[in-house]
């Protein structure tokens, strides 16, 4: 009795094959031979199958908001997992989904319990298979690490082609392996994720700094104290043009008393109250995305770098970026911005997120938009991550989204 293996559907039109040899970053075109769109695991494995029978290379694609082609494939088969986005439960500690579904679709079923992911990514539109096998860091991984941390297990196809389920209590090696580890131990097909009860409100202060050495003087005492529910900051031209503004973003949840604010001593010049519910607060990105599509500004080149750097090395590698760094190339008009906050690396437990040995440590991103047909801009901006990189690395720092 003979079987044969099962065949995918694959896409090889025009259009397909198009979209799927693009990213976020608009930096890298590698055109695969077709596109696999799986709804199922079934469908995912059947894809992956065939693209081995054949020995071909793929690629496996949630959202495309890689910057480097890190999904795109030549020649081969890209599986793109949009549509695989099934929410299978919820319970008052855990949800269970699909790798494709988006992290907008986690947060809106689970806080119709109540519950929350303790981890959030500024953009909600990303894929939990694709932020867990990078890391996922946000404004709460000074308190609760990565999302990679606050998983409780998955459903894996490794590259010997089993399914495996993996947890901290079971496999694993596998589950330390595939968290953080790029897709090179297997593909993560199902994910069970960690929620901590919801509150209803943020109150919210935006603290403006002058000065660079005050702005990260605060940021780490304010981590150290572990008050507040979110931090993050990020650097912005100066109104008069004359240099760079520091913005310290903190918020505290609450669900029937705004908690109150003393100031702590800090050395911030200005200071904006907001309070908004929950889910607005971590959707914030919602209408800067539409503008952005707007204005086209979503479809340029994005040629961004994320660094880790040690706290002993923050002041002066951050200092002497920011001095050479022209707002023209961060393409400011467009969307750029630097993004730039600290966080204790004790907090994160995911074995293959690689960190500076030091207690705290600094994500400084270098989030550019490059003209769309201007490319001495695009080699400018390139080359300017170029020198952030190799000042990150001299120092004992790492290269995030990099495996």
């Amino acid at each position: 009795m003979s079987t044969s293996e099962p065949t995918p559907h694959l896409h090889a039109d025009e259009e397909s094959r198009d979209r799927a040899a693009d990213d976020w970053g608009h930096l890298v075109r590698l055109r695969p031979r077709a596109v696999a769109r799986p709804s199922t695991v079934d469908e995912i494995v059947a894809a992956v199958e065939h693209a081995e029978a054949r020995e071909l290379p793929y690629a496996v694609r949630g959202q495309g908001h890689s910057a480097t082609g890190a999904t795109q494939v030549e020649g081969g088969i890209v599986i793109d997992t949009s549509g695989f986005r099934a929410v299978h439960h919820v319970d008052h500690d855990r949800i269970t989904v699909d790798a494709g579904a988006r992290w907008s679709e986690v947060l809106r079923a689970s806080l119709a319990l109540g519950r929350t992911p303790p981890v959030l990514t500024d953009y909600l539109e990303l894929s939990v298979g694709g932020t867990l096998s990078v890391g996922g860091i946000g404004g709460a991984s000074h308190r609760h690490g990565l999302q990679a941390d606050n998983v409780l297990e998955l459903e894996v196809r490794t590259p010997d082609g089993t399914i495996r389920t993996c947890s901290a209590a079971e496999d694993r090696a596998l589950f330390d392996a595939v968290r953080g580890g790029h897709g090179r131990h297997g593909i993560i097909l199902r994910a069970t994720l960690r929620l901590t009860p919801a509150p209803e409100r943020v109150s919210r202060r935006l603290l403006g700094y002058d000065s660079l050495p005050d702005f990260l003087t605060d940021q780490r005492r304010l981590i150290a104290g572990r008050e507040f529910d979110h931090l993050e900051g990020l650097a912005k031209p100066a109104d008069d043009g004359s240099g760079w503004q520091y913005l310290l973003d903190v918020a505290t949840h609450y669900t029937w008393t705004p908690p109150s604010f003393t100031g702590h001593g800090l050395r911030h010049r200005t200071e904006e109250c907001l309070d908004q519910e929950y889910f607005e607060f971590l959707d914030a990105m919602a209408p800067h995305e539409a503008l952005l599509r707007e204005t086209g500004a979503w479809h340029q080149p994005h040629p961004w770098l994320n660094a880790i750097l040690p706290d002993s090395a923050a002041d002066e590698v951050i200092a002497e970026t920011m001095r050479a760094l022209d707002p023209a190339d961060l393409g400011v008009p467009d969307g750029g911005l630097v993004l730039l906050y600290p966080f204790h690396t004790n907090a994160i437990r995911t074995p293959q997120c690689r960190l500076p040995d030091e207690p705290v440590a600094f994500l400084f991103a270098l989030l550019r938009t490059a003209p769309a047909d201007d490319g001495a801009a695009l080699r400018r901006m390139l080359d300017g991550n170029e020198i952030l990189r190799r000042r990150t690395l001299d120092s004992g720092g790492f290269i995030y989204l990099e495996p």
